[in-house]
């Protein structure tokens, strides 16, 4: 059985080759690991070995898990955030990576002025126009995004897609190709600097940063399969 640190170790050597490969540079790739779920001794052996961000999908999960580990430990919010929940939330995460919708912008600039924060954020963009996935669709989104860029409390980063399931790593491309393409768009047409492409995951990573991700969220690869749920209360506390 493979520990953490031989996990993160090869997923950082496909990391390596894949900017090789594209002609990036290593510094321009985080890896976010994706800890969700999973009990913080893991998160800790991540940790011990270097890795610095984590990124979680659930409030309550994060505010029992993130007490228990260092200070050094970095946060990203990578789930859909209950508009309940975005007070709780914003003092716990630098990043967001999923807002998905207007009214979650309004209310999360509101709330963030009301408590004197200024978030990070990525819009999340279903570009596969999948009935089943959240996000806003490519022609709402540049519909919105004066409205969006018009928020004062927000800071808003880049953009933020998953594509469908597929049985190959290279069936997600186009839909990589289509985020950062629309990136480049909305950079022209509304003037603003939109650096961080969030893609890519443990089945497709390599790809997504050849197509330009600048952030790559992988868990399964890391810390493997998701912790029972009664096995993660018990590590959290949520029981």
């Amino acid at each position: 059985m493979t520990s953490i640190a031989e996990n993160l170790e090869s997923v950082r050597l496909q990391i390596a080759e894949a900017a090789k490969k594209s002609g990036r540079s290593l510094d321009d790739i985080e890896l976010i690991a994706i800890s969700k779920t999973h009990e913080a001794e893991k998160v800790r052996a991540a940790l011990e070995v270097g890795q610095q961000t984590f990124g979680e999908s659930r409030v309550q999960e994060a505010r029992a898990k993130i007490p228990l580990l260092p200070s050094t430990a970095r946060w990203h919010f990578v789930g859909r955030l209950q508009k309940n929940k975005i007070r709780h939330a914003l003092p716990l995460f630098e990043l967001f990576h999923s807002i998905d919708s207007i009214g979650l912008a309004r209310d999360m600039n509101r709330i963030a002025d009301e408590e004197g924060l200024h978030p990070r954020v990525l819009l999340e963009v279903n570009v596969a126009g999948e009935g089943s996935k959240i996000g806003f669709a490519p022609d709402s989104l540049r519909a919105e995004m004066e409205a969006l860029l018009g928020l004062p409390r927000l800071t808003i980063e880049g953009l933020m897609t998953i594509p469908p399931l597929a049985p190959e790593a290279g069936d997600s491309r186009k839909f990589f190709v289509a985020l950062r393409a629309l990136r480049d768009q909305f950079e022209n047409e509304f003037s603003v600097q939109l650096p961080r492409l969030s893609m890519g995951m443990s089945g497709d990573f390599g790809i997504a940063i050849e197509e330009g991700a600048t952030l790559v969220r992988v868990g399964t690869a890391i810390f493997g399969r998701r912790t029972p749920a009664k096995l993660r209360a018990e590590n959290t506390g949520e029981i």
